[in-house]
């Protein structure tokens, strides 16, 4: 007979508030990851110390926020009115104590909610918070959430304001390093929401006149743009609007109360409609909805009291109502691009017809794909049913109930050898593997027609599910993962030529990746080192002195699916796929990918490394 399990008053445990947030991290923060993508914890704890700043200056208090990132150690100091001395330890440290308890004083504000700091401090493995209030100061020093030390009230001279400093615990958040480029994205996003608001980043100031319209021009290069930025607002809203010359997906940065949703939500869905409705009565035309959404670069953002997130991270806006007796968000956003958006087509017609011409060539586009769509989409349907390319994951990342959505990987590869060791040793929760066929094609100058026609791109482009929107990606992170020779990083061009040319906002939102293998495995008896470098070949040999064992690994095939699943779990080192603003698409695509030119003769030549294995 089975033994049973006591249930008794002594079974029965309640965690305290730091326990709670360091055993299930991700309910509050979504996944931990190295710093590597956008959505890492590690940016998350950040952002939490910001909004609370930010709804500072949303009351009038404090113009300015100053960030330092040196050595992983944050701080980040407000100019606003200070934590009440007296219950600063409370404020970050007690579950369900904050401000934003008054929905009068807080309906747009987005910090304050009681559980931001909180999660920081509970995991940082040092936390210190500074308020200085009516010439009065006191500070509270926290390790891993537990109080180490508080000092009494002092009188001070310096300006009001909190500051809070934290070091994220190395135990939770292995081997990370904070990437400027996705913080100074991040801050920017505060000052285009903000106007008024100045954010100094390790002294880098930046400012926003413009709101959305000076995002748009910060992320797409001028000559992109199909005819200049549409930009208008009133006091809920704000929206920025142009068309891309060279992008066939739609773009959309959407907010709201500040935050940046890139899941989207009600109000990204009700400005899509919007738009088609509005551009269709302005026209008297029954475009295609698609048609006119082709190639779309736009901005929205809105404000909504008390706003329901469908996650802890407030990626993805889950609001139906603005609140406060005002419309539905669908019906708010309908009627201000109705009258705003259609006020300005009448008055600017270069604009007006532009658009149109737009519309015209989408469709003669659309109309010369369908019959090959049609047979690509049944092939895809087919393949779908056994898709032996393809093996699949259980978590997606359109599963929002599920608490790992955000760790959903894709791995590319090339050839079987290496697909069946990461097949082997991958977690069949979140990862999944799509196999490649030697080489895949190189569509550089090609039209979006060859995604069909093409039977490897045509099931990648199934696979991601990605064909109709962005918004139905089943997978977080798209990971290129193929040996680090010659041929393989060819395979990696073309693979980022082929998400360039007709997929780029997959890499502008940081989803694409290539996966950095060892080079090296150096190990005696006792313990194993994996190397990325000739540098951390050097140091491992340091370490394990005498004569260790050094194996040069040539390719993802010969590493065992036992060793494998070390290089692709919680250690798993990531290099994300980024482009420059200052470089157009096409720019990029012609110099790498187009004829042999002398220009990039010279830059093979001037970065060439030659390898020499060395024992």
């Amino acid at each position: 007979m089975a033994k049973s399990t006591q249930y008794t008053e002594e079974n029965i445990r309640s965690l305290d508030w730091k326990e709670h947030i360091r055993m299930r991290p991700g309910m509050y923060i979504g996944k931990l990851g190295d710093g590597s993508s956008p959505d890492d914890g590690i940016y998350i704890l950040l952002k939490e110390v910001i909004d609370n700043c930010i709804d500072e200056f949303v009351m009038g208090a404090g113009k300015t926020i100053e960030v330092s990132i040196k050595d992983n150690i944050v701080s980040v100091r407000d100019y606003g009115r200070g934590i009440p001395l007296g219950k600063l330890v409370d404020v970050v440290s007690k579950m369900n104590t904050g401000g934003k308890y008054d929905s009068r004083a807080f309906k747009k504000s987005v910090g304050l909610n009681g559980v931001g700091t909180k999660a920081v401090n509970a995991l940082s493995s040092i936390f210190k918070v500074v308020s200085v209030r009516e010439n009065q100061t006191t500070n509270a020093i926290f390790e891993y959430g537990n109080l180490i030390r508080q000092d009494p009230v002092t009188s001070s001279s310096k300006r009001r304001g909190t500051q809070v400093e934290f070091e994220p615990d190395t135990s939770i958040f292995k081997n990370y390093r904070y990437r400027l480029e996705y913080v100074e994205r991040m801050l920017k996003n505060y000052v285009y929401l903000n106007r008024g608001l100045t954010i100094d980043l390790n002294g880098v100031k930046f400012f926003s006149e413009n709101g959305l319209k000076d995002l748009l021009e910060d992320q797409t290069n001028a000559s992109d743009l199909l005819y200049p930025i549409i930009h208008l607002r009133d006091e809920d809203i704000e929206v920025a609007i142009t068309h891309s010359r060279s992008q066939y997906s739609e773009e959309y940065h959407s907010f709201v109360n500040g935050q940046n949703t890139t899941q989207g939500g009600t109000h990204q869905a009700a400005f899509r409609e919007a738009l088609v409705k509005t551009i269709r009565d302005h026209f008297g035309k029954n475009f295609d909805a698609s048609d006119i959404r082709k190639s779309i670069i736009s901005a929205i953002s809105i404000k909504v009291m008390e706003p329901v997130f469908e996650s802890q991270t407030k990626t993805k806006l889950g609001s139906t109502e603005m609140g406060d007796k005002m419309p539905s968000v669908r019906a708010y956003i309908n009627d201000f691009l109705g009258t705003q958006l259609d006020n300005f087509l009448h008055k600017n017609t270069e604009t007006a017809e532009a658009i149109r011409r737009k519309i015209l060539q989408a469709e003669k586009e659309r109309k010369e794909l369908s019959g090959i769509r049609k047979l690509a989409k049944e092939r895809a349907k087919k393949a779908s049913l056994h898709n032996k390319k393809l093996r699949d994951c259980r978590i997606h990342l359109g599963d929002l109930k599920k608490d790992r959505r955000l760790e959903s990987t894709i791995f590319i590869t090339e050839g079987d050898s290496a697909s069946g060791s990461i097949t082997k040793s991958r977690d069949v929760n979140t990862q999944a593997v799509f196999s490649l066929r030697g080489k895949p094609l190189n569509t550089y100058g090609m039209n979006k027609k060859i995604v069909y026609e093409n039977e490897e791109f045509n099931l990648l482009q199934a696979a991601l599910n990605i064909e109709e929107s962005m918004e139905d990606l089943r997978y977080n992170n798209i990971v290129i993962a193929t040996d680090a020779d010659v041929d393989g990083m060819h395979i990696r061009l073309l693979l980022i030529t082929f998400f360039l040319q007709f997929f780029p906002e997959l890499i502008k939102e940081g989803h694409l990746y290539i996966l950095q293998t060892p080079l090296f495995r150096a190990r005696d008896k006792k313990q194993t080192f994996y190397c990325y470098s000739d540098q951390e070949k050097k140091e491992a040999i340091e370490k394990l002195g005498g004569k260790p064992e050094i194996t040069r690994f040539k390719g993802l095939g010969e590493i065992s699916p036992d060793e494998f699943k070390f290089f692709i779990g919680e250690d798993i080192r990531l290099d994300p796929v980024m482009i420059d603003k200052s470089t157009t698409t096409d720019d990029l695509l012609q110099f790498y990918m187009g004829k042999n030119t002398q220009e990039r003769q010279k830059f093979i030549i001037d970065n060439l490394k030659v390898e020499l294995d060395v024992a």
